[in-house]
């Protein structure tokens, strides 16, 4: 088969030479998108990582794709309905960074709690003064976490740990996990009004884009602190930016924000699929704001980012590459119909 990975790094394309010779593949740096697509237009196998975007457009430059294997959890950025109706199943790594990503979420807690940020940065300059660097303490403080999938259910037990409550909410309630970690579910609503920390663990679904809005930000306890490290399309930004200004929150660590790529490479807000309507200009906007307050911190994308977690993403994704040449595939999340 002919295989493009697309995304990738010297130590990945290293990694797939374990394909040849049965397979012809082709690795390249760069994200897969609609001015490049017509470059890998006699790729079988699409591997995409999250920088992608395989919408209509790009897919439908690609007649003999057969599989898509993307190298993440998440699969927003591909057209599942496209990929059923013609013929292409896509495969995901099910299972890479439960710990990876709920200790960064800890790493964003831990710095925003302790406004880790400001402290490097003044003792950098010479200035060892504490004003300003009060903390918030997590022993006893209620940690609301929304999603208690792999990661949800890990950030609980690191939270156990700090000698945090744990309050919970899920569309599909694990109540053995809730009695092994000592941790009650509630309603979103009363899991925002309680808790200190809330942190976000849901995929992004249609059920899940903006799921917190002015309104849920209304309900927050004065002083919370937000951790998002899983899709930027869950939080709208504006009213994030209008929380924090306000000084209803402490403040917010963040891992993902709406329009990452175009903030990534700002050039391409001037390609016209780049940016559909007003609400994508003004959610740019609000990234920029939220990179400016000085209780926020934001990373880039980067909770998945360890050496163990990035062997297991690639060993997947071969995995799944070389079951689906055999004819039995693994980790589906979309068949061909």
């Amino acid at each position: 088969m002919n295989i493009a990975m697309f995304e990738t790094e010297e130590w990945e394309r290293q990694a797939c030479a374990r394909l040849e010779p049965h397979h012809r593949v082709r690795c390249v740096a760069e994200a897969l998108d609609a001015r490049n697509a017509a470059g890998f237009s006699d790729a079988e196998v699409a591997s995409p990582f999250i920088n992608s975007r395989l919408d209509a457009s790009v897919l439908s430059q690609f007649p003999r794709l057969k599989l898509i294997a993307t190298r993440s959890t998440g699969y927003d950025h591909i057209d599942l309905h496209h990929c059923a109706t013609h013929g292409i199943v896509v495969s995901n790594v099910p299972d890479y960074g439960d710990s990876t990503v709920a200790e960064h979420a800890f790493a964003l807690l831990l710095g925003v709690a302790r406004n880790l940020v400001e402290a490097v940065e003044r003792t950098r300059r010479g200035r060892f003064t504490q004003t300003g660097l009060r903390g918030f303490e997590l022993r006893d403080r209620v940690i609301g976490v929304v999603g208690t999938g792999r990661i949800g259910l890990r950030v609980i037990e690191i939270a156990r740990g700090f000698g945090m409550n744990v309050l919970a909410y899920d569309l599909r309630p694990d109540e053995a996990a809730a009695t092994r970690l000592n941790f009650a579910y509630t309603t979103l609503d009363q899991l925002l009004s309680d808790a200190d920390v809330v942190t976000l663990h849901v995929p992004a679904t249609s059920g899940t884009v903006r799921m917190l809005s002015d309104r849920e930000f209304s309900l927050m306890k004065p002083g919370a602190i937000l951790i998002n490290t899983a899709r930027g399309h869950i939080v709208e930004v504006e009213a994030l930016v209008r929380a924090l200004a306000d000084g209803r929150l402490r403040g917010a660590g963040l891992d993902v924000l709406p329009q990452e790529p175009l903030i990534r490479e700002e050039a391409a807000i001037f390609h016209q699929e780049a940016v559909r309507d007003a609400n994508d200009f003004k959610a740019l906007v609000a990234n920029h704001v939220l990179l400016r307050f000085p209780n926020v911190i934001v990373t880039p994308h980067n909770a998945y980012n360890t050496d163990a977690a990035l062997g297991r993403i690639i060993a997947t994704t071969l995995a799944n590459i070389e079951a689906f040449a055999q004819g039995t595939p693994q980790n589906v999340v979309s068949a061909a119909r």
